[in-house]
Parts: structure tokens; sequence; C-alpha cells
């Protein structure tokens, strides 16, 4: 089963007192490559939120967003008062110096920076448990969704990977064909030229024998041959990280058409090459979002 790279998933649920909403989205990407946001009452937790991640996803771009969500409930917070006791000597001295009414210094002082802080929150050991399956959750739905289009994924690269076969096949058929029109075409250019009497027909067998032999693409067939089976064979393969392998394929493949095609000389088998360049290049496009 083919797995796709890209994919979104959320997760909604009630942790103790708190509820947590994470939302994952994850893009095509050479490596794992994540983008955190949570509360601040998780920055404790950020390393196991990020090794998490990146056991369940493996590869990609992803994006996630973890937010807490308000329940109504009042948050606890906590007054400094050193450091608002501080603040208030000078600010009563500068107040008596400016005749100015004192009555309004307390009201001064909570706005001040860290008087008023809120409680240094965090989750407790069970609540972490709890947590992590609402990630969990949320990895599970993305990952669904990277299989349901990674399905579909499956069917164009196979598709894709049989025209380059069928087409492969018309090449087959035609190499027998091309060989002798290079030989007649060489032949009736020497008789035209010089003469069929004035050349060593003996000689001008070994020569063709010899250049039929250069440009003969029957070992291009058989690895482009192997190539499509192991192609299709990996896809079909239980291992979810597969995109790699299959790209490293289609290089192979490549290289056998382009071979193939600089061999040629023929135009029929050319128009069969630029064919297979074609779906080639769409099975490398669908491929770049294989996990």
């Amino acid at each position: 089963m083919l797995k796709s790279m890209t994919g979104f998933g959320r997760a909604e649920k009630n942790v103790g007192d708190k509820t947590f909403l994470v939302d994952i989205k994850s893009l095509n990407g050479k490596q794992f490559e994540l983008q955190l946001r949570i509360p601040s009452l998780l920055k404790p937790f950020e390393f196991d939120i990020r090794r998490l991640l990146s056991e369940r996803l493996s590869r990609g771009s992803v994006d996630c967003n973890i937010s807490l969500k308000d329940t109504g409930n009042a948050r606890p917070v906590t007054i400094n008062t050193d450091l608002a006791k501080a603040y208030y000597k000078p600010l009563s001295e500068l107040a008596a110096a400016l005749n100015l009414d004192t009555s309004t210094i307390l009201s001064t002082l909570v706005k001040l920076p860290e008087v008023i802080t809120p409680s240094s929150d965090t989750l407790s050991d069970a609540e972490w448990q709890d947590f992590q399956l609402v990630v969990l959750e949320a990895i599970d739905n993305l990952n669904t969704h990277r299989l349901n289009e990674g399905s579909m994924m499956e069917k164009d690269l196979l598709l894709r990977i049989d025209n380059i076969s069928k087409l492969q096949e018309e090449v087959i058929k035609l190499e027998p064909l091309r060989q002798q029109k290079i030989r007649e075409g060489i032949t009736r250019l020497l008789e035209e030229n010089v003469g069929k009497e004035n050349y060593d027909s003996n000689r001008l067998e070994q020569e063709l024998i010899y250049y039929i032999e250069k440009i003969d693409i029957t070992e291009e067939q058989v690895r482009l041959k192997n190539h499509c089976h192991y192609f299709s064979t990996l896809l079909a393969d239980a291992d979810d990280a597969k995109g790699k392998k299959l790209s490293f394929i289609l290089q192979e493949i490549g290289r056998e058409i382009n071979t193939t095609g600089s061999k040629a000389y023929d135009s029929t088998i050319q128009k069969a090459v630029v064919m297979m360049k074609d779906e080639l290049e769409k099975a490398k496009e669908q491929v770049l979002n294989v996990l």
C-alpha cells in the first residue's frame, strides 16, 4: 500500500480540566521538517512531542498546531509582592514630587511587567499520558488521509508504468525491422555512390555486423523490463516509506529509455521513446509526494 506525504489530521479531547485541539498538516519534503506551535504549559514536553511526531510521520514538511481551548474556568495568577513593593517606592516618590494623586498607584502597579503573572501550570504525569492519546489520534487521522491519497497515487503510477511497458513491447517488435532497414539503407547508399561492383561485400557484412551490434538495444530493453517489474512489485510492498526507492528506480527507467532513444535511428521507435518519457515525467511528479 502506498502512502502520500500530504495529509491533514485533527483531534480534540478533554485532559483533566483542560481541552486540547491538535491540528497536523503535512506536505511533501525530502526529510522530516516540523513547525510546532504549543501553549506554554506544554513547553516541558516539547521534545517528547517532536519525537512522537517524527516517529509516526517519518518524512514530509509537517505543521503542527496544539492549542488549549478556553473552558471558561478562571486561570490562577501569581502576584510578585516583592517586585510590586520595589516599584511602589519610586512611584510614590515621583507622585509626591509632581504633586499627583497617589490613589491610582495600585492600578498602575498591577500593569507593570512581571507584577502579575499566570501561575506556572503544567501537566501531571497522568494528564501527559492522556494528552499523548490526543496527539496520536490526530496522527492516525492524518495517516488515514495519507493512505487514501496514496491509494489514488498508486493507481496512477501503475498506469504510467503499464503504459511504458506497452510502448516497450512496440519497440521490441520494431527492433528486427529497424536492423533490416539500417542494413538496406547502408547497402543502398554504397551502391548509389560507389557502385555495387566497387566494394567488398564480405567486408561490408563485417562492418554492418559491428555497427548493428553497437546500436543494438536488446540489453536496454531487458533492463527496462526488469526495472518496470521491480517498480510494480515495490508498490505492493508493505513498507510505508518507499518514495525514495521508487524515485531511484524511475531514474534507472529513464536512463534505459534515453539510451534506447540515442541508439534508435528510427523515427517510429523515437516516437515511442518520446511517449515513454512523457509517462515517466508524470510518474516522477507523483513519486515526489510518496512517503
